[in-house]
């Protein structure tokens, strides 16, 4: 019997709030993204480039893009 297809899921993750309180959101961000299957997108969305995570997720076998918005 044939595995049926999965549908690519885009998961949000807004951690400016968490970054507005003083906190660090590396843990919530490493839970999010060990949830995401291979096919998956998260879409994290914080006030500056997250630049030391880019690293850390390319080192994982992750791609990134990074746009700014107002």
């Amino acid at each position: 019997m044939k595995t049926p297809q999965r549908t690519p899921q885009t998961v949000e993750l807004d951690v400016r709030p968490q970054l507005a309180r003083g906190e660090e959101p590396f843990d919530l961000i490493m839970k999010t993204v060990k949830s995401l299957a291979k096919e998956d997108t998260l879409i994290l969305h914080a006030p500056f480039k997250p630049t030391p995570l880019i690293g850390v997720m390319k080192w994982k076998g992750f791609t990134h893009r990074a746009t700014v918005t107002r």
